[in-house]
């Protein structure tokens, strides 16, 4: 096992391989050879993704770095069904939206089963997003270092190095050789447990187009002196992707450069690994990394070279993924988001005009059952003016006549002599179109505490908050308006 192969068992080995682990030609259309493997490139629109997200739901955040990063990434659900990665953008960033447009459109022409594809992205106002296939199963970060069940096996940390190498000859052969920031949470891994690389560090993703490890301990030495990356770098960040692989660790490059030329190479290996991998192999991969960080950027091998190297040394190659990795096939699919009815989704688009479209079909149906306390005396004087006022105010409202509307409810309101949680809902609507956000917010609550199980109540506080910009108050205010009609649709 810890000989090197000779050149008629490579042979041998060579042909009985599964295609899908060697070949890098059948990498584009996902190795099937099929042309419509994969989605086409689309431009969504914010509305759309929106909807996809959950309104950018803070529980739909699947970045590694969490809800405070500059640059955040989201699950969505799109229409058709398609499970998605959205990342949005810093407003700071991009502030070229034919540059974004063009870069985005660029590398969602690539195609490639080793790849987290780009499939579309979003460019309205301020908001850049981009659109990728969703990966269910978690970073090699996750598995590598924050594992719970199981150490990576040798053979999967050899398998995701072969995969890596492959998507990135695959960019580089559709001249993609530039990556920002290689490193373990790029690397994702799918539905059938095998690992790919996100497409989004193909894109530049900062205001000047340089993009790098934050931390100086893992970034090339011409990163450094010049600040530009060249597909060198790329190679350099491969190579403490290898130390990430041989440790179980990210150790700074030249740490383990010094423990190398130490001859002492096993003081790099994961202690998990005993007794499960030999020391030709274990020789070879450091042999590898060592070529991969050499300081002079020339004097490292490219990426074509990196997946010959890496070929001859797979293990347990007609063994799934999602065995090797151990994982049940398939799972993580995340949770169905909200449902939304019309109302809702009216809320989340902050469609104002289909509110009041909805507001005004529905009338006033739900204050049946509204108990009113009325005195005799109301009846013979009060109640006739406060009944004006109301139905003056309809007549505003249906006009779409929103500054009278409000006079008019207003007076009904204080006249006292009835109460409405429609009139609040309505006059709500009337705050929101007349942009006075917070004065809609305090009616929907009134409304709320007048007939606390109403949807409607809810949905005007998602409204209002959504308006306001405290996105994560709307969401929960959605959610509890969306169960609420749930419910009463039940009974």
């Amino acid at each position: 096992m810890g000989a090197r192969c000779s050149k008629f068992s490579f042979c041998w080995w060579h042909s009985h391989l599964k295609p899908s682990l060697l070949d890098s030609s059948d990498l584009e259309n996902g190795g099937k050879n099929e042309k419509n493997a994969f989605p086409v490139f689309t431009e969504f629109s914010l509305d759309e993704l929106k909807m996809a997200t959950n309104g950018f739901s803070s529980e739909n955040i699947v970045s590694e770095h969490g809800e405070k990063a500059p640059n955040v990434v989201y699950k969505g659900l799109l229409e058709n069904g398609r499970w998605v990665a959205v990342k949005r953008f810093n407003r700071s960033a991009w502030p070229d939206s034919r540059q974004f447009l063009d870069e985005a459109r660029v590398v969602g022409n690539l195609r490639s089963d080793r790849l987290a594809n780009l499939i579309g992205c979003c460019c309205e106002g301020e908001e850049k997003l981009l659109v990728a296939e969703f990966m269910p199963n978690e970073t090699l970060a996750k598995h590598l270092f924050h594992w719970e069940n199981q150490p990576m096996k040798w053979a999967m940390r050899l398998r995701v190095a072969f995969y890596l190498a492959q998507a990135l000859d695959y960019c580089s052969s559709k001249g993609r050789a530039l990556y920002h920031d290689l490193n373990a949470y790029r690397v994702l891994f799918d539905q059938d447990g095998n690992p790919r690389l996100s497409c989004f560090g193909l894109m530049k993703n900062s205001r000047d187009g340089k993009s790098y490890s934050t931390n100086l301990a893992f970034t090339p030495p011409e990163y450094l002196k010049t600040g530009r990356v060249t597909p060198e770098s790329v190679v350099y960040s491969f190579g403490t992707m290898l130390l990430d692989l041989l440790s179980g660790k990210h150790i700074p490059p030249s740490h383990a450069l010094d423990l190398i030329r130490g001859k002492n190479f096993l003081m790099l290996m994961d202690s998990c690994l005993e007794g499960h991998f030999s020391n030709d192999d274990g020789s070879e991969l450091v042999r590898l990394a060592t070529r991969c960080l050499q300081y002079e950027a020339r004097e490292r091998p490219n990426a074509k070279s990196l997946v010959t190297s890496l070929m001859s040394l797979q293990k347990e190659t007609e063994v799934l993924s999602h065995v090797l990795l151990g994982i049940p096939h398939g799972t993580a699919t995340p949770p169905q988001p909200l449902l939304l009815t019309p109302m809702g989704e009216a809320c989340l688009r902050k469609d104002l005009t289909a509110l009041h479209e909805i507001l005004e079909k529905s009338g006033y149906k739900d204050d049946e059952g509204i108990a009113n306390e009325l005195s005799f005396q109301m009846w013979t004087n009060q109640m006739q003016e406060t009944l004006n006022s109301k139905k003056h105010g309809d007549a505003a409202f249906r006009a779409k006549d929103f500054i009278t509307a409000i006079d008019c409810y207003t007076q009904f309101i204080d006249g006292g002599t009835m109460v409405s949680p429609t009139v609040y809902a309505r006059r709500c609507l009337c705050y929101l179109m007349s942009d006075l956000p917070q004065e809609a917010l305090g009616d929907a609550m009134q409304a709320q505490v007048v007939f606390p199980e109403w949807p409607t109540a809810f949905y005007l506080q998602a409204a209002g908050l959504f308006v306001l910009g405290i996105e994560n108050d709307a969401q929960e205010a959605l959610k509890e308006a969306t169960k609420l009609e749930a419910k009463r649709n039940k009974n």
